[in-house]
């Protein structure tokens, strides 16, 4: 079979460059695109300069390519900013990222994904599930994307399948501004009841099989890769049934 040609926004670190590195391990063609060019070269793998947010280069970009068969929308995040911290628009910008951006990739590429009867691979996360003080505008965010996802494996159905990936905490070259040190790594994968934060490798794998022929009869789904997500805190605070 020909190589399938896959793209990945924001694949050029972090989670992204697991999913990029993940599809290119399998054979694929892969094409990055972010602001910057990764500072680690990521083999098997090409990039184009691309910033997301800017919807007439994304739909350029788009039409320049010769087909697609998988859409990986992975590019997003957020520092952490209370709500009362800084005006409203620099919310929007967040969820301009997160949830528009992604909006927008996808409308640009759906004539090459139809006409490969391809799939798109949404990358959520678990803040968008609960509450995420701090990150309270990219909360919202997937959890818009989320549901859009499905509204979208419906409407696209049976031609483009449409998942989502809904994240957990994940051990990248950031991780200190969210969790610390060390120290403060360790403490947070003790509330994991795998006991580790996810590699941008288990995510990766993950996308893999959403758009593999293996999840053929997957879409609309949300698909959670969380380590079995949070340890419920009244566990830790009740003064009976304690485990030995």
């Amino acid at each position: 079979m020909d190589k399938r040609l896959v793209v990945v926004t924001g694949g050029t670190r972090g989670v992204g460059a697991g999913i990029a590195r993940a599809f290119a391990e399998q054979g694929d063609e892969v094409v990055v695109c972010a602001r910057r060019p990764p500072q680690v070269p990521l083999d098997g793998t090409a990039f184009a300069p691309l910033d997301l947010r800017d919807r007439q280069a994304v739909r350029a970009f788009f039409g320049r390519l010769p087909r697609l068969d998988v859409l990986v929308n992975n590019a997003g995040g957020a520092p952490y900013r209370l709500l009362t911290e800084t005006e409203a628009e620099r919310h929007a910008r967040v969820i301009d990222l997160n949830l528009v951006a992604p909006l927008t990739a996808s409308l640009a590429a759906y004539e090459l994904l139809k006409r490969a009867r391809g799939s798109v691979v949404m990358i959520g996360s678990v803040s968008g599930t609960r509450p995420s003080p701090g990150t309270a505008a990219y909360g919202a965010a997937k959890a818009g994307l989320e549901n859009l996802a499905r509204s979208m494996a419906v409407e696209w159905a049976p031609d483009v399948r449409v998942n989502t990936l809904v994240v957990g905490m994940v051990r990248t070259e950031l991780s200190h501004l969210h969790y610390g040190g060390e120290d403060g790594i360790e403490a947070v994968s003790r509330t994991v009841p795998l006991g580790r934060l996810a590699l941008p490798a288990d995510v990766g794998r993950a996308a893999v099989f959403l758009a593999s022929d293996a999840a053929a009869y997957i879409t609309g789904a949300g698909l959670q890769v969380h380590g079995g997500g949070e340890r419920p805190a009244f566990l830790e605070a009740a003064t009976v049934n304690k485990e030995q």
